[in-house]
């Protein structure tokens, strides 16, 4: 036995010393510009970024999106679904990391079986006799079996290597559905409260159209205006009051989203009314080729690479034969008393080795295959890299753009609301028409509307701004997963 000890020891070393083939896996180079295009000469008015510890909705200083965000991580039931396939992607990768171990199993047995009588035949004279009927036998045994395969060509820690790196991209997976879910929160509140503003809007509209309505049948009850002005104050004041009405599906159902993304059924939530923060956080975009360590689709995309990448090797280990150890060690009786007794046990060794001599190339036709898809996460990899760059651009071209309409835009509402004014005057002057007020107040309420969507537009890219430079999230927050590797003897 002294010589098989070292040949076992000698083959465990060689195992877990040996080079596992296939390409070492390097991050491939990505498209990365040296600066952000749009935000060259752009000062936003009131920069700002999350503290130290806090999350990213935070610079939106509302209490209630703090706390229906912080909810998201509790009861989103697509988060729970992402953090279960992750928990799975993890065992998965410890799982094969046990394949680098050897294998032991125990079996037990006890049988009693007896035979049937037999039978003669007597070759001179041809006739058959039957001899007595065997005994009942006894038969015990307890065996002790292991088997272990050498990983000597690295194909065991290549599929765990590439297993490690999976369960690494379906945590970041996590991660970028979590941000997802948070972003579109946000921007679903933050939408839902400019209804809320759209509807003070007409709410206040709809009183002006009052006073404008008893203005025009004071006027005419004294002869001074005609009953069609009556009807079209009428008219215009109808018409606010339906638009107003019918911003409530609107409401209803962004209030009903957020309730979904909370884990709450929607007949069981509801969000009161409020006005809407006057500031548009923009946060600082850093560096670009920061991007590439602070999206989550990026780590994705870039652990896939290295799953891919593993691959390559599994496929370029089957050219390899593959060794099989194998022992077994027990004892046998047919009496239970003495079954652990020195005479009665029983062993075996061995070892076992195969390789496919004829496959008509399909060892070769598997690694051409792991080298494609290996090429297509590269891709994949650098289109996702692309993707991102031009998800920032965006944003920052429409946030430096829409401040700059905004402004124009709340100087025509200044403007309009003067024109209001100044006709309402004339008309009670008797100066100008009723359709010249009509007219005023119509532009007045279209340009108020149209900086409300341009104030809307502007939160919404603030929001996607932040879920596409990650929202805080970094590369570092990939969980280690510690998959046990044995040592060498």
């Amino acid at each position: 036995m002294i010589p098989l000890r070292k040949a076992l020891l000698c083959l465990s070393a060689a195992t877990l010393t040996a080079c596992a083939v296939g390409p070492n896996y390097h991050r491939p180079p990505a498209p990365v510009p040296s600066q952000f295009k749009e935000s060259e000469g752009w000062k936003p008015a009131e920069p700002r970024e999350a503290a130290s510890g806090t999350p990213w909705w935070s610079v939106y200083e509302d209490a209630l999106l703090d706390s229906l965000e912080q909810q998201v991580d509790v009861s989103n039931q697509t988060l729970k679904a992402s953090e279960a396939a992750w928990r799975e992607a993890v065992a998965v990768a410890q799982a094969a990391g046990a394949q680098l171990y050897p294998s032991a199993a125990v079996s037990a047995n006890a049988q009693r079986s007896r035979g049937t009588a037999s039978s003669f035949t007597n070759t001179s004279t041809g006739s058959t006799s039957t001899g007595e009927r065997p005994p009942a036998v006894n038969e015990f045994a307890l065996t002790g079996s292991a088997s272990w395969e050498l990983d000597i060509w690295g194909k065991i820690r290549r599929t765990v290597e590439g297993d490690v790196a999976s369960a690494k991209a379906t945590q970041a997976e996590l991660a970028a559905a979590r941000l997802s879910a948070q972003a579109t929160l946000a921007i679903d509140y933050l939408e839902l409260r400019v209804a809320d503003e759209e509807r003070q809007l007409l709410a206040d509209t709809i009183k002006g159209y009052q006073r404008s309505l008893e203005i025009t049948q004071n006027q005419y009850k004294v002869g001074v205006a005609a009953k069609a002005d009556v009807i079209t104050a009428q008219t215009q004041l109808d018409g606010a009051m339906s638009q107003r009405i019918g911003l409530g599906v609107t409401r209803a159902q962004l209030e009903h989203a957020i309730a979904v993304l909370v884990g709450k059924p929607p007949a069981e939530f509801s969000i009161a009314p409020a006005p809407l923060g006057a500031s548009i956080p923009v946060v600082p975009v850093g560096v670009p080729s920061a991007l590439l360590e602070r999206r989550p689709d990026i780590a994705d995309a870039e652990r896939k690479m290295a799953a891919a990448n593993a691959q390559i090797g599994v496929a370029v280990a089957a050219y390899f034969p593959d060794l099989t150890l194998s022992g077994t060690y027990g004892f046998a009786s047919n009496v239970s008393s003495g079954l652990l007794h020195t005479p009665n046990n029983v062993w075996s060794v061995g070892a076992t080795a195969s390789d496919p001599l004829l496959d008509f190339g399909a060892r070769r036709y598997q690694v051409r295959a792991a080298r494609a898809a290996y090429d297509a996460t590269v891709a994949n990899y650098r289109q996702t890299v692309l993707n991102a760059f031009q998800q920032v651009e965006d944003e920052l071209a429409a946030l430096r753009i829409l401040e700059q309409q905004y402004a124009v835009a709340d100087q025509t509402v200044k403007e309009a609301n003067l024109a209001v004014t100044l006709t309402l005057n004339q008309y009670k002057a008797g100066i100008v028409a009723y359709t010249a007020v009509v007219t005023a107040q119509a532009t007045a309420l279209t340009d108020a509307q149209s900086l409300l969507s341009i104030r809307q537009s502007r939160l919404v890219a603030s929001a996607t701004l932040i879920q596409a430079l990650g929202g805080g999230w970094s590369t570092q927050d990939l969980s280690a997963i510690h998959v046990a590797l044995p040592t060498p003897l």
